[in-house]
């Protein structure tokens, strides 16, 4: 079946995954124990950082069981604590924050195919957006190919949840728990993966929608995930602390706890248990069919295991390695191969590593190869095979590694001309509100892309044929940090990135367009770029040639562009043509210390629009909150943007400019904000403009803050529908006319939830000019409240730029409306 085959792929690269990280004899003995261990459960929950740490931590790291988390969504419809990427861009930073998190609490990552498309009131909204029957089909792939003995939501089924996500997630496990068992639902899924019987379903009961349970309610079972592990010198809530702590860009930074932790867990579906989710449920060897004869000799390692000496139980694990191989195709067999694998390599202390000189380059183009190899043990090893297709590698040898010996092996490889880019699978195709278009359906589930090129090292150790497979990845060592590695990315030969992401043409004048022309390959790359334009426009020159005579070399090339005369809503791209094929990618790497190095690879295009507005005042100062992308959106409508220091927002400065917009969440997350308030209202009160973002009320003391002169009471309503009514109260208002006039047909084309935390009471100081809300829920007027304070006006809005970087026409008006 291909299900053996996908599991075996599976196990192959995963065994490469940790071969730089070699476990101390503690963490060995915990593995060993864990390959004694036949039980499984997977948690599921909505987003990243729905998940219950110290449960998964628990899970497995004291029970031993194979532990899943799978997550609806990963995360795009969040805010950003650590920088300015939001949508699709931080949902790759989640992702890589859950895969960390994993790392730290021994759990194994999925993913449904479904958006975060933002906050979502009612279940049955998520799921129309999300496509039900789509995603219910990515829940039971995933739990016929893990096939956990045990579920645990994280949420019930209904409101309680607090949010759509939250409540589908519930709804789509529950489901999925009564259809993976019937070779009716989705046959060419079971013809790959066949059918399961989870054995029940539980919910992890939280205390923030039932205060009193304990450990003695009827139908709950609990679980002390607190205690403490003499192996690890850890207990599992520390560990789990450092796990979420994982979720930096949600600010998720936890402490430590010690003593014991109960956890609780409410009886939903399946055959029900008393005391212990695992008590009817056969977690040992005999489980498998021949497995019987495989138990007594993993107790007996276990019982031999010298700390000191790890290699001399690689005898007896190349024994359990045979037992476990002449099984029957299952998901346990390749469950524990791949467990013993990697046993097998940290007790011999086999270090196998691939660096190229680059970190990256583009199919058919050389790549100049180090293999470092060292085995760290008495135990004989030869290595009798090196091979990658992706390089057209295969080399035969008999290379025997002597105890602490290192060999190193340079080499240089073309890589295969149809290998193919290294960008995350999801995020290849267009897609739709709300679900990713994945054309290959294997990918579905998986949390990352496969190493873009793997080395396996067919080896022979103690006689006995092993298949080691690891990364190719770039190395180097920068003076602070020390050693740091990469994966090696494939890509396109030449990379096209425009210098904005979206331009606007106020009137028929020409503007320049920059565009920085990159190579990603070795050899010296010449062609031509062009614009593919809307009709009506055009560019001088049509054309221009580079070339570039090295990797990374790159040159900044300028078109003039004439918009036509009527108004206009769509993209321009950029194509560089290299030997009559086309190219037409641009560069985005995402660098933060706690994720590994994204790369993405998405069309090389601008939004541009042709508006007819008028534009008043010239500079703005900005003082930054949680990240966004404001100031860039500014300086495209022709402004200057000063981005000001706290300690550069003084009387003085701030005659200099003609606004000042403060950032998202600013009164959140700057804590000198306090301070500077007091400035801040004095400059509007004797002239100048101020626009505050959206903040949340969580922290945010108003008597101390006093960002408003008048009473103000910041709620927790949203209005989370992006095509909800927009009503204009005040249609004759300044500020819905000049300099431009603001109508609710600006509205059209909203990117995500039409707004946060909306002012419950008001001071009548302020008017109240548009009005909106979700169905079904009152009306919401405090979405845009402007105030007049001294000789100036004070705007204070809780509608969502999420718009601006998209270009959207609705928030480039506002922002110009407020130079009154």
């Amino acid at each position: 079946m291909r299900f053996v085959l996908l599991c075996l792929l599976l196990f192959f690269s995963l065994a490469g995954v940790t071969q730089n990280h070699q476990p101390s004899s503690s963490q060995i003995k915990l593995k060993l124990k864990k390959l004694n261990f036949l039980g499984s459960v997977l948690y599921v929950a909505a987003h990243p950082d729905d998940e219950n740490t110290r449960v998964i931590t628990y899970l497995s790291n004291d029970r031993l069981a194979a532990t899943g988390y799978l997550s609806m969504t990963r995360g795009d419809g969040g805010q950003n604590l650590i920088g300015p990427e939001i949508g699709e861009l931080l949902g790759l930073i989640r992702t890589q924050e859950l895969l960390a998190a994993r790392r730290i609490d021994g759990g194994q990552q999925f993913f449904t195919r479904a958006i975060d498309f933002g906050f979502s009131k009612n279940y049955q909204e998520t799921l129309e957006i999300w496509n039900k029957d789509e995603i219910l089909s990515d829940v039971v792939k995933v739990i016929r190919q893990f096939q956990p003995d045990v579920i645990l939501t994280r949420f019930p089924p209904d409101e309680r949840a607090g949010h759509g996500h939250h409540t589908s997630s519930a709804i789509l496990a529950q489901e999925a728990f009564d259809l993976t068992n019937n070779s009716n639902y989705l046959p060419d899924q079971v013809k790959e993966f066949g059918v399961w019987q989870v054995n029940a379903l539980y919910t992890n009961t939280g205390r923030w929608w039932n205060q009193t349970i304990n450990e003695n309610t009827p139908g709950i079972v609990s679980m002390n995930v607190g205690t403490y592990s003499t192996l690890l010198g850890k207990s599992y809530t520390e560990m789990a602390a450092d796990s979420r702590t994982q979720h930096k860009s949600q600010g998720f930074g936890s402490a430590g706890q010690r003593g014991d932790a109960m956890e609780y867990f409410e009886y939903i579906k399946g055959d029900k248990v008393n005391k212990d989710i695992f008590e009817k449920i056969n977690t040992t060897w005999t489980r498998v069919d021949g497995g019987d004869k495989i138990q007594p000799l993993i107790q007996k390692c276990i019982q031999d295991f010298n700390e000191e000496n790890p290699a001399a139980s690689i005898p007896q694990l190349l024994t359990i390695h045979k037992q476990i191989s002449s099984l029957k195709n299952s998901v346990w067999k390749n469950r524990k191969l791949q467990e013993v694998n990697q046993l097998i390599q940290d007790c011999a202390g086999l270090y196998l590593r691939a660096t190229a000189s680059e970190y990256m380059g583009s199919p058919g183009q050389p790549v100049r190869l180090s293999l470092e190899l060292i085995n760290r043990s008495p135990v004989s090893i030869e290595i009798k095979n090196l091979k990658s297709e992706s390089l057209a590698l295969d080399s035969s040898l008999s290379l025997t590694l002597k105890n602490n010996d290192p060999i190193t092996i340079k080499s240089v490889k073309n890589i295969a001309r149809d290998q193919s880019y290294s960008s995350p699978y999801w995020l290849t195709e267009p897609h739709t509100a709300g679900s990713f278009t994945v054309e290959d359906k294997s990918l579905i589930g998986k949390p990352e892309n496969d190493p873009a090129i793997q080395i396996g090292a067919a080896v022979l150790l103690a006689d006995q044929p092993l298949l080691f497979n690891f990364p190719l990845v770039y190395q180097w060592t920068d003076p602070v940090k020390g050693e740091l590695t990469r994966p090696f990315e494939v890509v396109p030969p030449v990379f096209v990135n425009f210098s904005k992401s979206v331009i606007v043409f106020n009137d028929q004048s020409p503007q320049t367009i920059n565009i920085v022309i990159k190579s990603g390959s070795t050899n010296m790359v010449k062609g031509i770029l062009k614009l593919d334009l809307p009709v009506g426009w055009n560019s001088d020159p049509g054309l221009i040639s580079f070339e570039l005579n090295k990797i990374n070399a790159e040159q900044t090339l300028s078109f003039k562009v004439v918009p036509g005369a009527d108004d206009f809503d769509g993209t321009i791209r950029a194509i560089a043509e290299i030997d009559s094929k086309q190219y037409s990618n641009s560069l985005k790497q995402i660098h933060y210390d706690h994720i590994p190095i994204q790369t993405l690879l998405p069309n090389a295009s601008i939004r541009a629009l042709r508006m007819n507005i008028k534009k008043e005042g010239s500079v703005v100062g900005y003082i930054a909150g949680a990240g966004d992308e404001i100031p860039a959106s500014l300086r495209n409508l022709g402004y200057e943007v000063w981005e000001m220091k706290n300690e550069e927002v003084t009387a003085l400065n701030l005659k200099r400019v003609d606004a000042v917009v403060l950032g998202i969440r600013a009164l959140n997350t700057n804590e000198r904000i306090r301070f500077t308030m007091p400035i801040l209202l004095d400059y509007v009160k004797s002239g100048g403009t101020l626009v505050i973002q959206y903040n949340t009320s969580n922290d945010l003391e108003i008597e101390s803050t006093k960002f408003s002169p008048y009473p103000i009471t910041l709620s927790r309503e949203r209005v989370t529908q992006e095509n909800s009514e927009v009503r204009i109260l005040k249609p004759n208002h300044p500020a819905l006319n000049h300099p431009n006039k603001i109508t609710v047909s600006d509205f059209e084309g909203w990117v995500q939830e039409r707004g946060l935390y909306f002012p419950s009471t008001w001071s009548d100081s302020y008017e109240a000019l548009l009005s909106m809300n979700d169905q079904g829920e009152p009306a919401r007027n405090g979405s845009l409240l402007v105030g007049k304070y001294g000789e100036r006006a004070l705007c204070i809005y809780r509608v969502v730029f999420f718009e601006l970087p998209e270009g959207c026409p609705v928030p480039t008006n506002y922002l110009l409306i407020w130079f009154l």
